[in-house]
């Protein structure tokens, strides 16, 4: 899953020599958090958050009157405020690298650029939001299963082989490995909607057979209600 596949691609961008009140009414009206400052050439040299304006502007209490307040913010310019030390993320890289680098900076989003550090994106954690809903086919129902299983090769197979003789259909297949648990992953199974019967059988030869940790059936119309 490539960044440039999920980004936004209708990126708006702020030239550094704008003033600080037309970035502040840009993120307003467009109800964004940061925008990507870019040079004539559409180069990434900047980013502007809302934080940063408000840092930038005068107290509440400033005895200023409206007539030299607004001077003072019309002369405040993006290039004196914004961060130069921008994080980003390649229109080639995953979305996955791209969640991780977020994650580790606490920031919602970064802006996306090609192989000149042009910014041709963003991507923000909404569209890794949707990312997971797509991959996982949650939205059309179905049933979750969870597996603790041996990292051995081939673990995974005869889970596989009995959900195929008793003929359910495998919409995804997730693995998260955990640290503390030496050769073991946890596999998660999603699988179509059947009727009671059969998923009630296939559930018994499950937790039988292997380490369920869990049976989760979705139900479409409560997701989308």
């Amino acid at each position: 899953m490539l960044v440039k596949n999920w980004m936004t691609k209708e990126v708006i961008t702020l030239t550094h020599d704008r003033s600080m009140m037309k970035a502040a009414k840009l993120m307003k009206d467009n109800a964004i958090s940061r925008l990507p400052i870019v040079d004539d050439d559409g180069v990434l040299v900047g980013i502007i958050s809302d934080r940063d304006i408000k840092e930038a502007s005068p107290s509440k209490a400033t005895t200023l009157d409206m007539h030299e307040l607004y001077y003072l913010l019309s002369e405040i310019k993006v290039k004196d405020i914004m961060s130069r030390k921008v994080i980003t993320v390649s229109i080639e890289e995953t979305v996955e690298k791209a969640a991780v680098v977020m994650d580790e900076n606490k920031i919602g989003g970064i802006p996306v650029v090609d192989t000149e550090n042009k910014c041709v994106g963003i991507i923000t954690n909404t569209d890794v939001f949707k990312v997971l809903i797509q991959i996982t086919g949650v939205m059309h129902g179905g049933v979750q299963i969870g597996l603790a299983l041996s990292n051995e090769p081939g673990s995974l197979n005869g889970v596989l082989d009995y959900l195929k003789d008793n003929n359910a259909r495998v919409m995804s297949i997730l693995t998260s490995y955990e640290p503390e648990q030496e050769n073991m992953r946890h596999v998660f199974i999603r699988i179509n909607d059947m009727d009671k019967a059969d998923l009630n059988k296939i559930k018994a030869g499950i937790a039988e057979n292997f380490n369920m940790m869990f049976w989760v059936r979705d139900s479409v119309h409560g997701l989308t209600s």
